[in-house]
């Protein structure tokens, strides 16, 4: 199962988002342990380190994103992505660009904590609790 990660999901781990943190570290753990093929945008990675070092520092937010690339491959956003996104006319660009991105890569889902944002998505969007449902139910059934 291939899927999008979302900056959110990415950020409550990496700042300790207290609220949602047990749900999005269980979808780094699936994807460490190969159970999803994990990606995230290049432009996500960029976004994470510009949120994330305000609260870190800067050292800390490097390493924490060198062990990030190692759990979640980096995807790249080209410059045909950005005028794809662009026509869309989403409200939230960002979320936009993820879109195309994760239908370029023709992933099975895009995992967010803001669904309604992807509502216009071809691409099921899923919450980590979600996700962590439909992969324990499919780990039953085998």
């Amino acid at each position: 199962m291939k899927v999008l990660i979302d900056t959110n999901v990415v950020l409550d781990v990496l700042i300790n988002n207290a609220v949602f943190f047990a749900n999005s570290k269980k979808i780094f753990d699936f994807a460490e342990q190969k159970r999803i093929t994990g990606f995230i945008t290049a432009s996500a990675v960029t976004d994470i380190f510009y949120i994330a070092q305000r609260k870190l520092g800067k050292k800390t937010i490097k390493e924490a994103i060198k062990k990030l690339l190692k759990v979640f491959y980096p995807a790249t956003v080209t410059d045909n992505n950005i005028y794809q996104a662009l026509d869309l006319e989403w409200e939230d660009f960002e979320d936009s660009v993820q879109y195309i991105v994760g239908d370029g890569l023709s992933v099975d889902y895009i995992v967010t904590r803001n669904t309604k944002d992807f509502a216009s998505s071809s691409i099921p969007a899923v919450t980590p609790e979600q996700l962590i449902k439909t992969i324990t139910y499919k780990t039953e059934q085998s």
